[in-house]
């Protein structure tokens, strides 16, 4: 499966441990990528700098759903519930 043009719920969603250029702690859940653009496109798209979750991460219809909203609240589902909570 192809990625929604101008979806960017992956970017956006999740968060992301790994350093990305410009974020080099990584991004916390629900904060747009620093790399993500206004009409939400990866600016690292095919670079060696892009981090290595985000290349291995596969679109599917599961994820993606049928509109980039619908992406987001899968996204934002599986982030709270893979979430380590501190006690």
């Amino acid at each position: 499966m192809e990625c929604r043009t101008g979806c960017g719920a992956c970017c956006i969603a999740p968060s992301i441990s790994s350093p990305i250029p410009g974020m080099n702690g990584g991004k916390p859940a629900g904060i747009r990528c620093i790399q993500l653009t206004t009409d939400n496109k990866c600016m690292l798209f095919g670079k060696k700098e892009r981090p290595a979750v985000c290349i291995n991460l596969r679109a599917s219809d599961e994820m993606c759903g049928k509109a980039s909203e619908e992406a987001y609240s899968y996204l934002e589902y599986l982030e709270k519930a893979t979430a380590i909570i501190n006690i």
